[in-house]
């Protein structure tokens, strides 16, 4: 089974920046097309927002294209978010996963967007 180790999440004002990461062990990742989802509060559902196939073309959901950009790097097995122009509407825990959610969630990492 998959492990998912994400980080890089933290307070930061509106208009700012984060870059999160995501270890990935267990998998075949060269071979896995991957992903990143966020819950926000009060929500049940795990959001995706971003995914990248295994030759590392990225796609993003409209609630963030042309702000966050998803990158892989294949021989270290990891995974980034880099987010810009971050708004409170982006206030969530942060998880990475295959795209068919087929593995374990990690624990997410928290991203506040607040002044």
């Amino acid at each position: 089974q998959g492990q998912f180790v994400e980080s890089g999440g933290g307070l930061v004002q509106p208009g700012g920046s984060l870059r999160l990461s995501c270890q990935v062990s267990g998998i075949d990742f060269s071979n896995t097309y991957m992903a990143w989802y966020r819950q926000t509060p009060g929500k049940r559902e795990r959001e995706l927002i971003a995914d990248i196939s295994s030759a590392g073309n990225p796609s993003h959901s409209n609630a963030v294209k042309g702000r966050f950009t998803t990158s892989r790097d294949n021989p270290k097995k990891m995974m980034y978010l880099q987010m810009n122009d971050l708004t409170a509407e982006d206030t969530a825990v942060y998880f990475c996963n295959s795209r068919d959610r087929s593995q374990p969630w990690g624990q997410g990492t928290q991203v506040t967007v607040s002044s």
